[in-house]
């Protein structure tokens, strides 16, 4: 064993360097969006999501139980994680924080929100597809959910990799 190893208790020396965060909030499209429902119960869905301007947004139709919920109680939680990513798994932020019920319309968003949310899901390059997604996504019944981060949680497997005997340095190598 590593001499500077002291098991896996104290995870703090395996947190996420602030570029893998900007690449994993950028390349990633899908993040776990949690609330708590009437009886204080966690619940989450996988939604996707567009990193930009200090916050997480995403969007939903109005009639969803997370609308009412989030507006009841703001204090949210988001999970993000490398899965499906060409680095591999292992890299994950989780953020506590507070989430914002806009309309569609909201200033905060308008003009600029469901077009780079369209072009993020579909890739810069088509702009007709774009386009597309951008007016059938922009209409009166969505709302737009703006999370804005608080505490955060971060985990790079690699780094526990890099410390474990007989591993190669990369987390997706340690369980085969």
């Amino acid at each position: 064993m590593p001499e500077e190893f002291d098991s896996y208790r104290d995870l703090h020396d395996y947190a996420l360097d602030e570029e893998d965060e900007k690449w994993l909030l950028r390349e990633q499209k899908e993040c776990t969006f949690i609330w708590s429902n009437k009886q204080g119960e966690p619940v989450g869905v996988i939604m996707m999501y567009l990193a930009d301007r200090g916050k997480i947004w995403l969007m939903v139709t109005e009639d969803r139980v997370r609308v009412a919920a989030v507006r009841r109680d703001p204090r949210t939680c988001i999970v993000i994680s490398s899965a499906g990513l060409p680095g591999g798994t292992g890299k994950t932020v989780t953020y506590k924080g507070t989430t914002r019920v806009l309309p569609h319309d909201a200033p905060e968003a308008a003009g600029w929100f469901f077009r780079d949310y369209a072009a993020k899901m579909n890739g810069e390059g088509n702009e007709e597809r774009i386009e597309f997604f951008r007016t059938v996504l922009d209409i009166p019944e969505r709302v737009v959910l703006e999370f804005t981060p608080g505490k955060k949680i971060t985990y790079d497997g690699d780094k526990m990799a890099a410390l474990t005997p007989g591993a190669s340095g990369k987390f997706d190598d340690m369980y085969k």
